[in-house]
């Protein structure tokens, strides 16, 4: 396959992610563990589907160093368990944008790290972005309610907004140090789920009590999840990262909170309100301008 071809498979984990919150708001009560075991249960037969057609069979599973297992399930499971939990106890959009930090923070942990033999450490850009970040995430946590009346400190959903940047944190940490581990397989994907969905179910019966989805839209709800946006899109993104072009992967990112707004207020799952707008226009364009490597990378000078 080409690496346009392989970037092209890689765009198609980011549409699955904008349709994220729409999927985790459609399902319903189903508590945001239950909810983590069920989607992953799905992810986790979609690698093991192909796992059985493939010639090198379980081997990857077998293969994969501890600390990618390791590193992969608190991936994975920590990721969703923060997001799920955010829209549960936040509004929907406000807190998927929060969570949609995440590129943001990617760009800002990779830059304290050496790459291609260039000087590590946080340009202007870097800090510029990260600042425009913060200033969307102020205007969501300050922001107008639904009913278009000014939220008071007491009123601001706390827990919700604190597992949304959670989330962020989780999966760009995850991330940045999954780095470590490039020659990984794809296939060990499907054990990271696996693993992950049996966690879930482990702390969800521990801690919280089962609510099945309610109706047929419920469950096609959850079916959506656990086939896209928490199913195949790793699949997806981890061969287009790969094999694609990383930079241009990179960049399409940032077009997630946007993608995912608009998908919501479109379905009439969240108003659309001049505040919220602003605050996706500062999250987007911070997250752009902190990725200003990847999108005008510099010219070889030694050409």
């Amino acid at each position: 396959m080409s690496i346009r071809a392989a970037t092209a498979v890689g765009f198609i984990s980011i549409l699955l992610w904008s349709q994220l919150a729409v999927f985790t708001t459609l399902s319903g009560a189903v508590p945001p563990l239950q909810l983590v075991a069920m989607s992953f249960v799905l992810a986790g037969a979609i690698g093991f589907a192909y796992l059985l057609r493939s010639p090198s069979g379980f081997r990857s599973l077998v293969t994969t160093p501890p600390g990618a297992w390791v590193l992969g399930v608190m991936g994975l499971f920590g990721y969703h368990f923060f997001y799920f939990l955010a829209l549960r106890t936040a509004p929907a959009v406000e807190a998927n944008l929060i969570n949609y930090l995440w590129p943001l923070l990617i760009v800002l942990f990779s830059a304290l790290l050496p790459s291609r033999g260039e000087e590590a450490g946080l340009k202007w850009w870097h800090t510029s972005g990260a600042a425009l970040g913060l200033a969307g995430t102020v205007i969501i946590i300050t922001g107008s309610s639904d009913n278009g009346s000014s939220l008071s400190a007491n009123s601001i959903p706390w827990l919700g907004y604190g597992a949304a940047l959670g989330a962020a944190l989780v999966w760009s940490s995850y991330s940045v140090m999954n780095r470590r581990f490039a020659e990984v397989p794809s296939t060990s994907v499907a054990g990271f789920c696996v693993v992950t969905a049996f966690a879930a179910t482990l702390a969800h019966l521990g801690l919280e009590t089962t609510v099945w989805p309610a109706d047929t839209g419920e469950w096609l709800a959850v079916a959506g999840l656990g086939l896209g946006p928490v199913g195949a899109a790793f699949y997806f993104w981890d061969y287009g990262v790969k094999h694609g072009d990383i930079r241009v992967l990179g960049a399409a990112a940032y077009a997630i909170p946007l993608l995912s707004t608009f998908s919501l207020v479109v379905l009439g799952l969240s108003k659309a309100t001049p505040e919220l707008w602003a605050a996706c226009l500062f999250i987007t364009v911070g997250a752009a301008l902190a990725a200003k490597d990847m999108l005008f990378p510099p010219a070889d000078k030694s050409m």
